[in-house]
């Protein structure tokens, strides 16, 4: 029986859109810190301890993949994601309890289901490796785009424990569906007919690596500080992207949960659309444009006060940030080839984690000290600015070898 793989890329779509509810946490910030009056900080820390323990969690689901299969590994983070949430239903007023279950509980379930759809699909579409790529993280992105609104809406009826709980099944149940379509094509599997260009071969490592050997290159400590600077800028807003829209915009709870909705559709659009731009410009010209873009807008962000400016700015600054993602396991494919590319790009995602913890505390803190978000974004700005010069010089490891 001939297996669709186009059927297996729209189930990694559903589950990403089920994973990446992650991105609409800061609409629980404020009902959080009113009911149980904690500070910013500290609410904002349960999302950081998420993705932290995401990025470690992807890398050991990426060495689990060939061992278990990705229907196992992707049905076993959906678990864990949506016991997380609901667990954090019981957390009341002890923030460990809530930094233990959606942080820590929760994180793991995103790691290991999160890489799935990414490893599986690059060997389902060799030939358009950076487009499925991106589709396949695009729903991640999206996630914040119903699970906004959905939350709030439940939140005013049911309480902010009461919404862990029922967002907690409904993601375990969505992620498991999903999760079973996942699985691997044949070895050496490529679609019928298809030859790929000499240009793309040149761009191309031309053997598979194993994680050691990718270690022992400076192109994936390269591709790894990319992906964290990049990381660095997008994560920091959206962690606080409903009190900058109130506080900047001037705008209600309830029209921020929305804007927060819109803009994470560029999260979503992002990751398709940079990484189709990657097929066509390289991978290395993508993250340039995407570094100088960011570095204007993060600039002149806090000096924006309408919200009609203020939502297609940080739709773009999302788009930048999901353009990473999408971009990235193409790029750690071409360079090391995909047969590994579970565990090489599931360590590459410890640098979200990284960013995670550095990012959205620095605005946070900059926030809290100086009364404005004007010194976190302007520091983003100058990050990302500097970033711009490791796309400039990497190259591919098997170019060098092959020219030496």
């Amino acid at each position: 029986m001939k297996t669709n793989r186009w059927g297996i890329a729209l189930a990694g779509v559903v589950l990403q859109v089920v994973l990446g509810s992650v991105y609409a946490w800061s609409v629980f910030r404020t009902p959080l810190t009113r009911q149980s009056h904690w500070s910013i900080s500290q609410v904002t820390l349960t999302f950081t301890i998420s993705i932290i323990v995401l990025g470690f969690a992807a890398f050991f689901g990426g060495l689990w993949l060939p061992k278990a299969g990705p229907r196992t590994v992707a049905v076993t983070g959906s678990i864990l994601y949506g016991l997380g949430t609901f667990l954090a239903s019981l957390s009341g007023n002890r923030l460990w309890v809530l930094y233990t279950t959606y942080g820590v509980i929760g994180g793991i379930g995103l790691g290991f289901a999160y890489i799935v759809p990414v490893a599986v699909l690059v060997k389902w579409f060799p030939d358009r490796r950076g487009l499925i790529t991106g589709v396949a993280v695009g729903g991640f992105g999206a996630g914040a785009l119903i699970t906004a609104p959905v939350a709030t809406h439940l939140m005013a009826r049911i309480g902010v424990l009461h919404t862990f709980a029922a967002l907690g099944i409904a993601y375990a149940i969505l992620g498991v569906l999903a999760s079973l379509f996942m699985r691997n094509p044949a070895k050496d599997w490529k679609p019928d007919g298809w030859v790929p260009s000499a240009a793309l071969t040149a761009q191309r490592s031309a053997a598979n690596h194993t994680l050691g050997e990718a270690l022992r290159t400076w192109q994936w400590w390269a591709l790894w500080t990319i992906l964290f600077l990049n990381t660095c800028s997008g994560i920091s807003l959206i962690s606080q992207e409903s009190p900058v829209f109130q506080e900047l915009a001037k705008v209600t709870v309830i029209v921020a949960a929305g804007m927060v909705g819109i803009v994470s559709i560029g999260n979503a659009v992002g990751r398709v659309f940079w990484a189709w731009v990657s097929d066509l410009l390289s991978r290395r010209m993508t993250f340039i444009i995407t570094f100088l873009l960011q570095v204007a807008l993060f600039w002149f962000l806090p000096e924006i006060t309408s919200a009609a400016t203020l939502t297609p700015v940080a739709f773009l600054i999302l788009m930048c940030y999901g353009g990473g993602f999408g971009t990235m396991p193409a790029f750690a494919a071409d360079y090391f080839g995909s047969a590994n590319v579970g565990s090489i790009y599931g360590l590459m995602l410890t640098s979200w984690g990284a960013a995670s913890a550095f990012g959205p505390l620095l605005v946070a803190h900059m926030r809290q000290t100086n009364g404005n978000y004007s010194g976190g974004f302007h520091a983003l700005a100058l990050i990302v600015l500097v970033a711009t010069i490791i796309p400039f010089a990497i190259r591919p490891p098997a170019r060098r070898e092959h020219e030496s």
